[in-house]
């Protein structure tokens, strides 16, 4: 069976850019605006508090792993009251070595490994939308590990550095969203495929993507009535079971447009459409171009 969360991140292609080390003492604080791209830190030993905007302020210990999928704005600190020193991260400068907030010198209260990565896919605030604005996983020591070998990979320029980097990145995904997934998660991909009843029916649409699906065969496959699995999906997943189902499918056709490895009427075929002027429509009414002309695009881009 299709596991959805790989499809996931395999549309997103994640691409490995910049981690480094970070550490504090004493009275500190930083207030990082804004950044848009994904970012993650791992907590070596000490704690801290972080607090992100739109989310409860958390305490971060030993062991900790925290990924942020689109990282808003955030403050990280000791736990004295401090004036937190402003950072924007689109703009500052890449550090050499351990950064170090607050008192320099001597033994920090906290040591913890950060860095950022990029999503090449054009879809990738699609696929965002459908994970948690926070993820916080507690004692998974493989996380640090997979951080650790992304700081090392990083700061060294050894043959097949990028192509290891990616593959690191991609791994650190799995295993922060796979960890985090239950039913407590916020309405998304991950809330979903923890439900008992939700999850098979989003295995089915994932492993087959061709077939006409009708919400009434979904609920079917999750053993409830459709009114029933409709709501329940919709409450669970954060979009009707339709509405999911059409933005995966247009996710997967521009994939395969922008690989141009198959005509238009092989790509409607692969993603449930009968016919190509059928998926032309839809596509056209989906991303506000004609599946031609999205095609070209890509190939002008590259």
């Amino acid at each position: 069976m299709t596991d959805p969360l790989t499809e996931v991140i395999s549309l997103l292609q994640p691409r490995a850019i910049f981690s480094k080390g970070i550490s504090g003492a004493g009275r500190w604080g930083v207030r990082y605006s804004d950044f848009g791209q994904p970012s993650f830190s791992a907590v070596l030993e000490g704690s801290c508090r972080l607090a992100v905007d739109g989310q409860p302020v958390i305490t971060l210990q030993a062991g900790d792993f925290v990924l942020l999928p689109a990282t808003p704005g955030f403050t990280m600190s000791g736990f004295e009251p401090v004036v937190p020193e402003r950072i924007d991260p689109k703009t500052a400068p890449s550090p050499r070595g351990e950064v170090r907030y607050g008192t320099r010198g001597g033994r920090p209260d906290v040591r913890m490994l950060g860095g950022f990565f990029v999503f090449d896919s054009p879809d990738a605030a699609l696929m965002v939308s459908l994970l948690p604005a926070l993820v916080h996983v507690r004692g998974v020591e493989r996380l640090t590990t997979l951080v650790r070998m992304v700081r090392d990979e990083t700061s060294e320029q050894r043959s097949g550095r990028d192509l290891v980097l990616t593959r690191l990145v991609e791994l650190l995904l799995i295993e922060a969203l796979r960890s985090t997934s239950r039913d407590d998660a916020p309405p998304g991909l991950l809330r979903g495929l923890a439900d008992a009843r939700i999850a098979p029916a989003i295995r089915q649409m994932h492993a087959h993507l061709q077939r006409s699906w009708t919400v009434e065969q979904l609920a079917k496959s999750a053993a409830l009535s459709r009114s029933a699995f409709f709501d329940r999906f919709t409450r669970t997943v954060g979009l009707p079971p339709m509405e999911y189902l059409l933005d995966w499918r247009m996710a997967v056709a521009r994939k395969l447009l922008r690989r141009r490895e198959l005509d238009i009427n092989e790509v409607a075929e692969r993603v449930g459409y009968s016919s190509a002027s059928t998926f032309s429509t839809a596509f056209s009414r989906h991303v506000g171009q004609s599946p031609g002309r999205y095609a070209r695009a890509a190939d002008a881009a590259r």
